[in-house]
């Protein structure tokens, strides 16, 4: 086998058990993780899973390494490509809508199981997800000052009040798909978001 052939094989093994660790983080939680379990589930030897990500806890680490590289694709990155302001807050949002519908068809959000599931516990991976957690509401209260320099929200606005009731809105969300299985959990979503950000926008930016 040629280096690259080789090498090529290890980076798909490696994916195989990331994606197989990612799936079992979502439907059980990342504190469930087991290298004998992922063993079990993949087929590959736990000495083998061990060789290429190492301990539990590195294998923790690369399932949210990967979780956050699938969400900067799917939303980070596309809201970027809408204009500065209100259009990318609101794009950002509704990305971030449409990936909760798609994640809890199987399992739930990685940051936000976590987040319950370690809030006493302390320690690396504790930190790893307040990191997470802090990182996005980071990019989301950099969003809505940009709205406000533009002029698309009131100059009195609070972005860190309106970041915690956007937060508190997709939690909800989270909720009523998962545990209710609400049928009409979206269009109730987008409703209650186009109502919070109009107590929001600036009068130069009513419609």
């Amino acid at each position: 086998m040629t280096t690259a052939a080789a090498t090529a094989k290890a980076e798909a093994t490696y994916a195989t058990i990331v994606g197989a660790a990612m799936d079992m983080a979502a439907a059980e939680g990342i504190g469930k993780l087991s290298l004998g379990e992922l063993s079990k589930r993949t087929g590959i030897s736990k000495s083998g899973i061990f060789s290429r990500v190492g301990s539990l806890e590195a294998l923790q680490s690369a399932v949210l390494d990967e979780y956050d590289r699938r969400f900067s694709e799917e939303v980070f990155l596309p809201a970027l490509q809408a204009p500065k302001g209100l259009p990318r807050l609101v794009m950002q949002v509704d990305l971030w809508l449409k990936r909760i519908g798609v994640e809890t068809t199987r399992g739930s959000c990685l940051y936000t199981a976590g987040a319950f599931e370690f809030d006493d516990v302390p320690g690396p991976l504790r930190d790893r997800l307040e990191a997470g957690v802090v990182r996005w509401r980071a990019s989301l209260r950099k969003t809505a000052l940009q709205a406000m320099e533009a002029g698309h929200l009131r100059p009195d606005t609070d972005p860190e009040q309106l970041v915690f009731e956007i937060y508190s809105l997709v939690i909800g969300v989270m909720h009523d798909v998962r545990f209710l299985r609400g049928d009409a959990t979206a269009r109730r979503a987008q409703r209650a978001f186009n109502r919070l950000i109009s107590t929001y926008k600036s009068f130069n930016d009513l419609e």
